[in-house]
Formats: structure tokens, C-alpha cells, sequence
């Protein structure tokens, strides 16, 4: 790096750094090994396959913690720098509004940045950077807004600000919120963690749902609009890629080749949150544990071998895999591009690379945060492998400093600076045929915004000339853009020799097919299509229709490719997908009918889990299977579990602050780290939602009660360990010297507090009004709560009851509680009262069903 002024500051903050004194007691020889390098010093511990090399773009002082890039529509470089993040072990004050986007300059065109100007300032851990045309749209960690900033005077230094979305609070572990903010080639703008996409129309963002949402952080999209995710928790660096996410989730076996989420660092630094279980006996990294910020290279100025590849940042291994992306008769397969070797991989422990992408030059930008600790401060806790080790080496010494780096091979030259804000939209038009994915993207996107109706003839033009199919794509799309697609253009485009156009033609004729019969013959003739990819598409378009021949498409395509696997898999989850909705649709009017609160509840749950908890515990609620360990799941399973359908005490604290130690006896690899930063409402829906899935019925938790027990617990600064949390469970447990009677089945009562789930006490008639169950206890205890379980799903539950109270069997109090069972677990909640007696009145009636009694508790207050 030629820069003097920049070498000097890099030195003084070397210097300092060595000086300041550390909060931990660091080994000095062990120190040694990961004391911050130059910038000079650093890129020689890198080693790349031959031809490549790094060029440093920018380092300390112009940049300070950077976690991401994006350029405006004229090359200019913005980077998010969150300034607080992990500043000390224990990651104090991390949401302090000390955050910044910066715009970065080469002033005399070296490729080497040497101009800072902070664009925005006093931002909370800035975490999505989106340029549209002169705004930069910012989203901020703890919020779902967007907010729009312009500089309208030429300094650099934005001056307005607008909100330009309105998405309210959000809360969670910052490395557990959405990212990305990428514009698709649909016009469609997409985020992790999130089960909706965005759209602009009139200016206007415009929120919409998806079937499914995932990643964690960052986004990689390739030329034909799938989008790449990552799940550092789940350790997966490659998820629901097969298809646009808008189909849902699809996902094939072999999707990923054999071994690739083993990787190869050549580093020996053992900071892994996974423990000793995550690493080789030399110490290195033996599979991802923190993939992200992951991108398809769409460039010109690097070798042709690299276009449409992913390349995978793993920071805790201080590599960045290099991964081939291949088609297979319709199934996308991604493949480590090396033998037990990574493209890109440092020995030095500060190379922390999270995020990269194709720049307007045609290269491959790299940022790296370039710090001694990657993990954020839950999983660095006192007690845990990684605080240890992160003490004995020092690493909390290392903050405060970033390199940005593009890649480069000896035979290419970097492209040109761009300058499109101004550029005539007859201009842009021809660069949607540029062979730098960048530039295409940029040009349809100021069309659009521009809402510029004068390209419209231009468009149509290039939608039909099949010299360049993607320029042909990227007109479609922009046309799409404008609300300029007839019919008569989706016949010829569907009739285009390159599949992928045809493809591009089928998904935009989801929204026409409905009122244009004439197109719903496109689906069926492209059904039968012998290029399977085409086939495919035409069965995930069908979804989208009302039209009641959807069959005769799935015959149409398996009949045209009998023997194509991964048609047959996408058939086989198409038909599931059906059934699974009818059936969840059903369920939850179901629910509606008997509780619309406990209805509503549920679906909120079920989003939240499908963004965030399903990485860990897995679609069916088992656990996630450990990649390369398939009979070791990530964490614990949630189906029958007994701390998820047993008292809300216990489980509102588990979530709140965490859970860490043996569970049943098992370790696992992800910890239950705290979720206290959400909201009352988020946590009450999502735990009544794995209360009701999973093969798991219990009743509701409301925000009133987390309120209470947040409120309670507030002094709580560590996660639980399950022997801690024995006393929020607090079951009233001398049953054998409980005397029972009953207005019915006398001689079976014992039934119901004998343990054994497969006896039960029962009226032996069908329930109506009157019925009665009474326990009588030793001395009078204070109780808070009565659970009923009838250990089924026939409906033998009270469809209503009443409680009542005495403290002689005589003297009957009015009822404490009125109210209805709806699941065979009935949890009847009331204010603690001390009794002696108590009885339970069934008030309902049915057609032929008894009221069963299998297991029966009685929760003591606090304070017994």
C-alpha cells in the first residue's frame, strides 16, 4: 500500500494497542502469536492459489470495525462499521449509537482508498446498506425500519433523512437478525431471517410474505435470481439454493458434495464456540461454524473459472472457501473448488473475513474485520470453552481496526469507475447486456426507479435478442419493473433458445396467467419440456395460479423426464407442500374456532421459529443432525419435551436468559443463548408455538406472564443450568397422601395421580354439567395452578369447568376460575390461594366423549 499517511496511523495504533492494558491475563508467548500485524505484514500470512494475490484497498485509520461494502451508482464505496461491537470480552456497551457508514475515496485513482468522510454517524451496529439511486437506504441493529439518507450538497456527508420503511422494534442477539437487503433480479429485495421480501412501487417500500425464510448473515444471489444462504448457528454454509425462495423450501440430497462443510485453515488458534469438538489435534478448524457474508462472483476482470462460483467467508477459520456451482438435470450442487485446501487462507488469527462482493470493477472485494474476538459476547460467557481460551491468548486486546482488499490476478486489470446516477436511460439500457453482473444489476435498477417509460421499446427489443441471454433476462425483468409485460411477450420470450429466458418468462407470467387464459397453456407445453430445469419451473409457476389442471402439470413433467430425480423430489415436495398447507389451513381454523388468541399466537410463533429457531432445533423439532456427526443433533430436541410442555416458569426463563449445561444428560454443541432483548409478544408466541407442535400440547403463554417472570428475574445476568430451574417447576408432589373423590368412577381416582399416562380416571358417561373431581391434601397448601392431561387426542378434556375452594370440604368458596380445555393438556391458572380442598366442576356437554383424567398436578406458589 502506497500510502505513508495511512502506514504511520496503522503504526500508532499498533502501539497503542501493545501498550493499553488488557482485561484478561494474557500468556505473553502465546500474546505474541496474535498481536495485530501491519497491513503489509498481514496480506504475506495469506496464501491463495496461484495467479491471485490481494490488493489492500483500505486499513485503520480509514476504516474501524467495517462488516460490510456497497457502491452507489457511481462507484463510490460505502462501508457499515460497527464501532462498539466487542469492544471488551464481555461486549459492554455494544448498542451505544456510536455507529457509522463511511464513504470511502481514491483520490488519485491507485485502486487504493485514501479519503474518509463519515456519511452517516451515531448509528446502533449498522448492519444493511442499500444505495438506490442518490439514497442510501440503512437499516440498524434492534430495528425493522429502513431509514433513507441523501447528501444533497456534494460533501460527502448526508443531510437528509427520511424513514423510508416503518418495521417497529426488534429485538435478539445481534448476530441473530436479518442482514442482507439485497435487490434480486425480480425487484424484489431480500433479508435473512425473515419470511417477507420488500418491494418499491410509487416510492413506497412494500413489505410481502414468503413461504419461507432463512440465513443468518449475509446474502449471495447468481445471474438467474436464486439466492445463496448461510447458517453460521447451523452450521450449514449453504442453504435453500435449489430455487427462488418465494417456492418455499427445497432442498436435495447431495446438494452439497461430500465433505464440503469440512474445511481446511491453516491457522492453530482454537477459539471455536463449538468446543474441542470443532477442532483437529493440531488445533485447527475441522468444519464451518461461522460461514457468512457469502457471494456469487458475477465479474469480468478476474478469470472466467471464478464466474457464478460462491465464495464462503469463515472468519473463526480465517479462510474463504471457493465453491463450484454446477447443474445436475435440474439440481444445484455446490462443490469445494480445491482438495483439502481453501482458495484463500491466513495464518495470521486477526484475518476475519464476513463479508464480500463483486465490485463495479470487476473484481472480488473482501472486508475483514481484523480483530482478536469474531463471536459476540453470549457465546464468550464466563464458564464457557471460548472465554478461556480467548484469556489465554489475549485476543480481547485486539479491536479498533478493518482492511478491505479486492481480489486480483496477474492477467487482469480492473474495470473503470462507473458514472451511471446520470447516465440517459437509453444508456442504461445497453448496459444490461454488460458482462459485469454489477453493472446490470445497477443499470435495471435506476430504470425502474426512474419508472422511465421511454425505454420501454428499447426493452422489448432486447427481451428478443438472443445474443445475450442475460441481457435478454434483465430486460424482461425491467420491464416487469415498469408494469410493461404483455402477454404477446411472455408467448415469444417463453420460445427463446437459452432455458434460463424461458424460466425468466414463466416466473413473470405468475402474475398474468390468471387473467390471461391463454397462458395457462405455457405451463403444461413447458411441463413437458425435456430440459428438466424448464419442467421444474413450469410446476413451481403452477402453485401460483388458480387454475384447477395443476395435476396435469406434475403428470406432464414426470411423464416428460420419467427418470430425473430431482424432478421427482421437487414433485414429491409440491404434493407434501400442498397437503402440509391444506392441513395447517384446517388446524388453524380449527384453532380459530375454539381460542382465536391461542390461533393467532401460534402462527406468529411458527414464523419466528421458521427464521431463527429452526437452524438448531430442525424442522421436525428433533434437533438439528450435527453435519458429519448425522446421530448428534445441534440442540435439544423440542418434541414431548418436558421442560417445553411442562410450567411456564421454567421455560419463559430458559429463553429470556439461556440455558447451558448437560441436558438429559447430553452435551450439545449450540447453546441456548438469551433471547431478553425481544419483546414480551415474541417470546409468549413462539413458545406457544413449540407448545403446540412437535407432538406437543399445552396450553398458551400470554406477554403478561413474560412480563411477570422478566420482571421477576431481572437480576438474572447468567444462563440457567437445569438443576437451577427445579424450583420453577414447583409441583406439589406427596400425592400418596392425597385423598380423592368423584361424582363419578369413585374406585378409579387413584388413576389420575398414579404417574402412569396409559391408566386414567373417567366419568364412564358422556360428559355434561355437574361432573365433579375433588383432591383433598394433608395440610392446606398454597397453590397456583391445577394441569389436567387426558394424554390424547380423542377430546376426552373438559369443555368447560369451574374451580372451587374450601378449607373443611363443607364451606365451598364462588368459582376462582372459569373456563374451557381445548387440548388435551388443560392448565388451569388463578390467583395462589391457600386450600385445603379443592374441586374441579365440569360445565360442558358432549355427544358420546368422557371426561378422562390421566394425569393430574397441582402447582404450588413460590413461597410454599
Amino acid at each position: 500500500m502506497n500510502n505513508p499517511l495511512l502506514t504511520i496511523y496503522t503504526l500508532i495504533l499498533l502501539v497503542l494497542t501493545l501498550l493499553s492494558p488488557s482485561t484478561t491475563r494474557a500468556d505473553g508467548e502465546l500474546f505474541n502469536q496474535v498481536k495485530p500485524l501491519s497491513p503489509q505484514a498481514a496480506l504475506k500470512t495469506i496464501q491463495l492459489q496461484d495467479g491471485y494475490y490481494l490488493q489492500l484497498v483500505a486499513a485503520e485509520p480509514l476504516v474501524n470495525e467495517p462488516v460490510l461494502i456497497a457502491w452507489d451508482a457511481n462507484g463510490r464505496m460505502f462501508v457499515a462499521e460497527m464501532s462498539t461491537y466487542m469492544q471488551d470480552i464481555d461486549g459492554k456497551n455494544q448498542h451505544a449509537p456510536k455507529g457509522k457508514v463511511v464513504l470511502l475515496t481514491d483520490t488519485n485513482n491507485d485502486g487504493v482508498m485514501d479519503k474518509r468522510t463519515v456519511f452517516v454517524d451515531n448509528l446502533v451496529l449498522p448492519r444493511m446498506v442499500l444505495p438506490l439511486d442518490d439514497r442510501i437506504i440503512i437499516r440498524e441493529t434492534n430495528t425493522l425500519d429502513l431509514w433513507s439518507y441523501r447528501d444533497t450538497d456534494g460533501d460527502g456527508v448526508a443531510d437528509e433523512k427520511k424513514r423510508f420503511f416503518k418495521g417497529g422494534r426488534r429485538g435478539g442477539n445481534l448476530e441473530h437478525q436479518p442482514s442482507g437487503l439485497i435487490w434480486n433480479i425480480d425487484n424484489y429485495i431480500y433479508t435473512t431471517y425473515s419470511r417477507h421480501r420488500f418491494r418499491i412501487r410509487n416510492n413506497t417500500m412494500i413489505k410481502e410474505p414468503l413461504p419461507h425464510g432463512a440465513g443468518q448473515w449475509g446474502l449471495a444471489k447468481d445471474d438467474y435470481g436464486k439466492i445463496f444462504y448461510s447458517s453460521a448457528g447451523g452450521e450449514n454454509p449453504a442453504t435453500d439454493f435449489q430455487q427462488p425462495i418465494k417456492y418455499g423450501k427445497i432442498s436435495m440430497p447431495g446438494e452439497q458434495a461430500s465433505g464440503f462443510r469440512e474445511v481446511w485453515p491453516i491457522d492453530n488458534i482454537p477459539d471455536t464456540q463449538g468446543g474441542r469438538g470443532r477442532l483437529r489435534a493440531n488445533n485447527s478448524l475441522n468444519r464451518f461454524t461461522a460461514s457468512c457474508g457469502q457471494t456469487i462472483f458475477r465479474g469480468d476482470r478476474l478469470p472466467k473459472e471464478l464466474y457464478g462460483n460462491l465464495f464462503i467467508p469463515e472468519p473463526v477459520g480465517r479462510l474463504i472457501r471457493r465453491a463450484t456451482v454446477t447443474n445436475h438435470q435440474g439440481k444445484t450442487v455446490v462443490t469445494n473448488a480445491y482438495n483439502k485446501k481453501e482458495f484463500i487462507a491466513s495464518t495470521d488469527p486477526n484475518f476475519r473475513p464476513l463479508n464480500m462482493d463483486t465490485g463495479p470493477d470487476g473484481t472480488l472485494y473482501i472486508v475483514d474485520m481484523y480483530r482478536g474476538i469474531i463471536q459476540e459476547g453470549n457465546w464468550v460467557r464466563r464458564g464457557s470453552y471460548l472465554r478461556k481460551v480467548v484469556q489465554k491468548y489475549g485476543l480481547d486486546r485486539n479491536i479498533g481496526r478493518g482492511r478491505i482488499y479486492r481480489l486480483r490476478h496477474k492477467d487482469f486489470k480492473p474495470g473503470p469507475q462507473p458514472k451511471l446516477l446520470k447516465a440517459p436511460s437509453s444508456k442504461l439500457v445497453k448496459h444490461l447486456a454488460h458482462p459485469n453482473g454489477w453493472w446490470r444489476d445497477t443499470a435495471q435498477k435506476l430504470i425502474i426507479l426512474r419508472n422511465d417509460k421511454s425505454t420501454i421499446p428499447a426493452l422489448t427489443s432486447l427481451a428478443q435478442d438472443a445474443s445475450n441471454h442475460l441481457a435478454q433476462i434483465h430486460a424482461l425483468w425491467t420491464l416487469e419493473g415498469l408494469d410493461a409485460v404483455t402477454p404477446a411477450l411472455i408467448q415469444s420470450a417463453a420460445k427463446a433458445k437459452h432455458p434460463q429466458v424461458k424460466i425468466a418468462a414463466l416466473r413473470i407470467a405468475e402474475q398474468l396467467i390468471d387473467k390471461n387464459p391463454k397462458l395457462t397453456a405455457l405451463l403444461l407445453n413447458h411441463a413437458k419440456s425435456n430440459n428438466p430445469n424448464v419442467a421444474i419451473q413450469a410446476l413451481l409457476s403452477a402453485q401460483y395460479t388458480d387454475s384447477p389442471n395443476l395435476e396435469l402439470v406434475v403428470n406432464a413433467a414426470l411423464k416428460s423426464n420419467p427418470d430425473n430425480q430431482p424432478l421427482k423430489h421437487i414433485t414429491q415436495t409440491y404434493r407434501a407442500n400442498l397437503q402440509r398447507i391444506r392441513a395447517e389451513r384446517e388446524r388453524q381454523r380449527q384453532l380459530e374456532r375454539i381460542n382465536k388468541h391461542l390461533a393467532k399466537n401460534i402462527a406468529q410463533g411458527k414464523q419466528i421459529y421458521a427464521t431463527l429457531c429452526i437452524a438448531c432445533h430442525g424442522t421436525d423439532g428433533k434437533g438439528t443432525p450435527t453435519p458429519g456427526m448425522p446421530n448428534v443433533r445441534l440442540a435439544p430436541p423440542l418434541n414431548r419435551s418436558p421442560r417445553v410442555i411442562g410450567n411456564e416458569q421454567r421455560l419463559v426463563r430458559i429463553l429470556l436468559h439461556g440455558l447451558t449445561g448437560p441436558v438429559d444428560g447430553k452435551t450439545y454443541i449450540q447453546q441456548m443463548v438469551p433471547m431478553n432483548t425481544y419483546d414480551d409478544q415474541w417470546i409468549a408466541a413462539v413458545l406457544t408455538y413449540i407448545r403446540n407442535d412437535f407432538d406437543n400440547k399445552a396450553p398458551l403463554i400470554d406477554a403478561q406472564t413474560v412480563k411477570q417472570i422478566r420482571k421477576a428475574s431481572i437480576k438474572r445476568k447468567t444462563q440457567w443450568t437445569l438443576p437451577e430451574l427445579l424450583k420453577y417447576d414447583p409441583l406439589i408432589r406427596n400425592r400418596k397422601q392425597w385423598k380423592l373423590t368423584a361424582s363419578h368412577g369413585q374406585n378409579e381416582t387413584r388413576s389420575a395421580i398414579d404417574g402412569n399416562l396409559n391408566s386414567r380416571w373417567s366419568t364412564g358417561t358422556p360428559m355434561r354439567p355437574g361432573m365433579w373431581f375433588q383432591i383433598k391434601l394433608p395440610k392446606p397448601k398454597l397453590i397456583q395452578a391445577i394441569q389436567l392431561n387426558a394424554a390424547s387426542s380423542t377430546g376426552d378434556y373438559p369443555r368447560g369447568y369451574t374451580v372451587t375452594i374450601s378449607n373443611d370440604g363443607k364451606n365451598w368458596s364462588k368459582p376462582i376460575k372459569t373456563g374451557h380445555g381445548f387440548s388435551p393438556k388443560t392448565l388451569i391458572k388463578f390467583k395462589p390461594v391457600k386450600t385445603k380442598f379443592i374441586r374441579i366442576t365440569q360445565t360442558g356437554r358432549t355427544q358420546g366423549l368422557f371426561w378422562s383424567i390421566h394425569h393430574l398436578d397441582l402447582l404450588a406458589a413460590f413461597n410454599n
